[in-house]
């Protein structure tokens, strides 16, 4: 009696233990009773009938962090270049992560590089390297897309590193480096000229209102150049009080060449 009774503890102990599973908080399982799927279960106790349901697989719902591989690959104006990147997605949907596929990191990993191959032979060498923000936001796009089926949602794909053995390409961006700094430089020193002619254009509207405002700009010119120490100073005169002595001088001339 007390044998039996001990062997019926025994198996009532197996089964609780057979039945009761501890799903951390980041986990969820998913329970096939019979082969069918019939639901998510977790986080913490789950209760699961021994011999007829049974835990398929633990799917973590963290956001998982996988490095794409390095590719070596062609770009659109045939420079041999090498592109990794890393991917940033989570699982949520468990059920379709299971049942759709039957590895979704795998799967996700796989996808991912095709994916960036394709993307990176689509666009020229500076285009990666200008537009690698346009790039990841169109690589997070498609694989996103792809992978929704599976429950995955992929919040974010960056491109590490673009890198070209190539000597001449490294001349060549460091000449489009120099061409861009130039560029820039030019810009900013015609839009400051332009912005100085608009200013004199509108002084010197105000100025030839009143006469007497361009003889104080003048003494106020004396003024700061006498400031600097300046052993020269450089007085200009207007050509009109010249004119008198010119034509006096023209007039002398004239009547000397009529007595000769």
């Amino acid at each position: 009696m007390s044998s039996a009774f001990v062997l019926i503890i025994g198996v009532v102990v197996i089964l609780v233990a057979m039945a009761l599973k501890i799903v951390k908080e980041y986990q969820r399982v998913v329970i096939f009773r019979l082969g069918k799927y019939v639901g998510t279960r977790g986080p913490g106790i789950v209760i699961i009938i021994p011999f007829i349901e049974r835990v398929e697989r633990r799917i973590s719902i963290r956001t998982e962090v996988i490095d794409v591989p390095t590719q070596e690959m062609i770009t659109k104006d045939r420079v041999p270049v090498k592109v990794d990147a890393v991917l940033f997605f989570r699982v949520m949907d468990p059920m379709h992560s299971v049942i759709e596929i039957r590895d979704y990191l795998y799967g996700t990993t796989q996808f991912a590089q095709t994916t960036l191959r394709g993307i990176v032979g689509k666009n020229e060498f500076f285009e990666l390297i200008a537009n690698r923000d346009k790039i990841n936001t169109e690589l997070q796009k498609i694989i996103d897309f792809h992978t929704d089926p599976w429950g995955i949602k992929v919040s974010g794909v960056e491109v590490k590193n673009v890198d070209y053995t190539q000597p001449e390409l490294r001349r060549a961006l460091a000449k489009k480096a120099e061409a861009n700094i130039e560029r820039e430089a030019k810009i900013v020193h015609a839009e400051g000229e332009l912005s100085a002619s608009v200013k004199l254009s509108e002084a010197a509207g105000i100025i030839s209102k009143n006469p007497m405002a361009m003889q104080l700009r003048f003494l106020q010119t004396l003024v700061d150049v006498a400031a600097e120490n300046n052993s020269t100073l450089i007085f200009p005169v207007p050509i009109d009080l010249f004119k008198p002595f010119l034509e006096a001088f023209a007039k002398k001339e004239k009547e000397l060449a009529k007595k000769e």
